[in-house]
């Protein structure tokens, strides 16, 4: 089963580190977000990846190039002029990194996508979110279904404490330090059947606006919910708590 990464847009909310590389390629324990969701698929037997680039897809191309030879022994035999890799030591995955275009959308992202996709159902998740989510049981739950999409279904954590008034006098008659928020919000991790990138028009669609509402609508869409950990790296903010997570050496969506 193929995994597609969406990994082309703008990153415009943490223009701190997307002015210098695209948000996907934003460390976290000196390596980037990107290496770490495929990381979370590659520990469920994923290793076939499908890479959508766009904006500075140029710095995910070159990163992958090196990546090889950042990682391994290797032998350059100066006199011969070769180069060889003695010891590789790195995941056997396979990359195809696709040219989506600067400005498309999402969904216009996966439809140009496509054409490297097999009959059967795909992985499809965005470019900064992990989670200890358990991709192999969405597969399966992808499949008992029968559904066209699955998708990952997570409560966030609110961003700030909540209280209540009495209105009578302004006194505070509850104070709740960021609580869980009670509604679904989609966290990614979809599993998706190749047919429904039929519902995708073109470049200026967004894949979780029409496409998924007509799914939704026809009956097409399930959700599997995720009670774990899950967390997207929209911000500055976001980015050095999933540092200081990964600092404690116990980080949630760590499965290798």
């Amino acid at each position: 089963m193929k995994v597609m990464i969406l990994a082309g847009g703008f990153g415009s909310r943490i223009s701190e580190e997307s002015t210098i590389r695209p948000k996907p390629m934003v460390e976290i324990g000196s390596m980037p977000i990107l290496w770490h969701i495929m990381k979370i698929y590659a520990g469920h037997g994923f290793n076939d990846f499908i890479i959508c680039c766009g904006y500075k897809g140029d710095y995910i191309k070159e990163w992958f190039a090196n990546y090889r030879y950042r990682h391994a022994d290797v032998s350059f035999d100066f006199r011969n002029d070769t180069t060889e890799v003695v010891s590789n030591g790195i995941e056997p995955w396979r990359v195809t990194l696709v040219e989506t275009g600067l400005n498309t959308l999402t969904g216009g992202r996966i439809k140009r996508a496509a054409k490297y996709l097999d009959d059967e159902p795909f992985c499809l998740t965005y470019g900064d979110g992990v989670g200890d989510v358990d991709i192999t049981a969405s597969v399966e739950f992808h499949k008992s279904h029968n559904a066209l999409v699955t998708m990952t279904a997570v409560k966030p954590k609110a961003r700030y404490g909540v209280f209540r008034m009495d209105g009578a006098d302004d006194h505070v008659d509850s104070f709740r330090e960021k609580p869980q928020d009670e509604s679904w919000i989609n966290g990614g991790f979809f599993v998706v059947d190749p047919s429904a990138v039929n519902y995708i028009d073109g470049d200026d669609t967004p894949w979780e606006a029409s496409p998924m509402e007509r799914l939704a609508e026809e009956g097409h869409v399930v959700a599997r919910k995720h009670e774990g950990f899950w967390m997207a790296m929209d911000t500055l903010r976001d980015r050095i708590v999933l540092e200081e997570i990964w600092e404690k050496g116990d980080a949630p969506w760590k499965n290798w």
